[in-house]
């Protein structure tokens, strides 16, 4: 399909007067940027009478050019439609550019430096075809659309003079407000607005969060089997990873308190509510330890806190910054779970000194945030439909959990081993004795099923016997499914 390049204005280069007619300079012009790529086979061309007002030309001398490019055959006229580039020239096009084209990368090479980027297929996972045993996504055909979609209509038609203009990089004031009021009632911590910093995404909050806090050099202990791309952040900037060792009940306090020994440390990132991608909770004791070595050793606790409301058995474990009391928490959050992925929308809550840097890094990157979906979610937690949505979801997750819980222990209780979670939207299990899991893997994906090694969560990158099979997108009969593909795998 072309693009309809004629409802906008060419700007073109033409050369000066060199003897040659001024319509032949205009085709020659428009030849050069066919060459060059800029007009693409099947492109539409300006009208004659557009071309002529941005060369400020009479329209006869661009007629002419025209008749010429038509003649050499260069453009094709369509009736009633306009002037296109000829659709012949794709088949002539120079290899190299054609090459370059398929790799997604302009023909025409750097002529600068550049610093080396972060592995963007380490961020970015190849799409597999098949049912998505790895993901860690909610079941968006729960995610409450409608209501969305309402509430971003009213912020449109009735805070259009608010919502579309300039804002504060720290968020809107009314789903800060919303945030602050939700943070209080269902996670213990003793917050304002004026303490929230809303993000688009928890992994923006982990950005700015590594923006505000890392030196070049400064070290970072991150969970031995954690998040990886909360590692590359702090890498961007600087940072040197240290792995502390996880086990049944979260990260080994005791094994950081030895690190911290040899090496000044700057931050520790830790999940303590549901560790990714165990899925453990950190123990009250170790809980206790992290504070007070934190506080004594006067380093921050990045505390990610991304599936807060999916705990099933028991009250979900208030987070650690509700107990802090020695400012030492930057506790970060997301709206993702509970809405959708797609719905970029995370916050911080920490110390203000803290949050007037994360605000000015933010403002230096996109000025602000989407303030018309902002507003939208937050009248979605007054009315209180995002903690319905949340609650309904709650209930669905757990018959899912307790569903494949059962159909493993039905059909590889010969090859599998695992503990139900409290909560989370995966199950960790182990592998038997002689079980190659990553070979599953490869051989599950033959079956069109996608599945996550520990591998990909190990921060040495060595395989482990354990996988995270992950269950809220997927429905009974779903699950049922990816069971058997993985029975048939082994």
């Amino acid at each position: 399909m072309s693009r309809p390049v004629s409802d906008w204005s060419l700007d073109l280069t033409v050369a000066a007067d060199s003897g040659a007619p001024l319509f032949r300079r205009i085709s020659q012009g428009i030849i050069a940027e066919i060459r060059r790529g800029r007009l693409r086979p099947g492109e539409r061309l300006p009208g004659s009478r557009t071309l002529a007002t941005t060369l400020q030309v009479n329209r006869n001398t661009v007629l002419a050019a025209y008749e010429e490019l038509a003649g050499e055959g260069w453009t094709e006229p369509a009736r009633a439609s306009g002037t296109f580039v000829s659709r012949a020239l794709a088949q002539v096009r120079p290899a190299a550019a054609r090459r370059a084209s398929r790799r997604g990368r302009p023909a025409t090479p750097m002529g600068f430096d550049l610093e080396r980027a972060p592995d963007l297929e380490q961020l970015i996972p190849a799409h597999l075809p098949g049912l998505q045993f790895s993901g860690s996504v909610p079941d968006l055909r729960l995610a409450p659309a409608s209501e969305l979609a309402r509430a971003f209509r009213r912020a449109l038609v009735k805070q259009a003079r608010t919502v579309l203009s300039y804002g504060h990089p720290q968020g809107h004031p009314r789903l800060r407000a919303a945030l602050a009021h939700m943070l209080a009632g269902s996670r213990g911590l003793a917050t304002v607005s004026e303490d929230v910093v809303v993000t688009s995404g928890s992994q923006m909050a982990i950005d700015l969060v590594s923006r505000a806090l890392l030196r070049p050099g400064d070290v970072v202990a991150v969970e031995q089997l954690g998040y990886r791309p909360a590692w590359l952040a702090f890498r961007q900037h600087g940072a040197r990873l240290l792995p502390v060792p996880v086990d049944t009940g979260g990260m080994q306090v005791e094994a950081l308190a030895a690190l911290t020994e040899r090496t000044a440390i700057r931050a520790v990132y830790v999940t303590p509510h549901h560790q990714y991608p165990t899925t453990a909770t950190l123990t009250a004791a170790r809980r206790i330890a992290l504070l007070e070595l934190a506080r004594r050793q006067r380093f921050a606790v990045i505390e990610d806190d991304y599936d807060h409301e999916f705990h099933y058995d028991g009250r979900p474990v208030l987070p650690l910054a509700s107990a802090d009391r020695a400012g030492v928490v930057v506790y970060i959050g997301t709206l993702a779970k509970i809405l959708a992925p797609g719905v970029r929308l995370g916050y911080v809550v920490a110390p203000r000194s803290l949050l007037a840097s994360l605000t000015a890094h933010r403002f230096l990157i996109d000025r602000q945030g989407d303030h018309t979906l902002e507003y939208a979610v937050a009248e979605l937690l007054e009315a209180g439909d995002a903690q319905r949505h949340a609650r309904r979801a709650r209930r669905i997750y757990q018959g899912r959990r307790d569903f494949l819980a059962r159909a493993l222990r039905r059909e590889l209780a010969d090859a599998l081993s695992f503990t139900t979670p409290a909560g989370g939207i995966a199950i960790w299990v182990t592998a038997a004795p002689g079980v190659d899991v990553d070979r599953w893997a490869a051989r599950a994906l033959t079956h069109e099923l996608v599945i996550a090694t520990a591998r990909g969560y190990a921060f040495d990158g060595r395989p482990q016997p354990h996988m995270r099979l992950s269950f809220a997108a997927f429905n009974e009969e779903e699950l049922s499914e990816a069971v058997r593909r993985l029975r048939r795998a082994l």
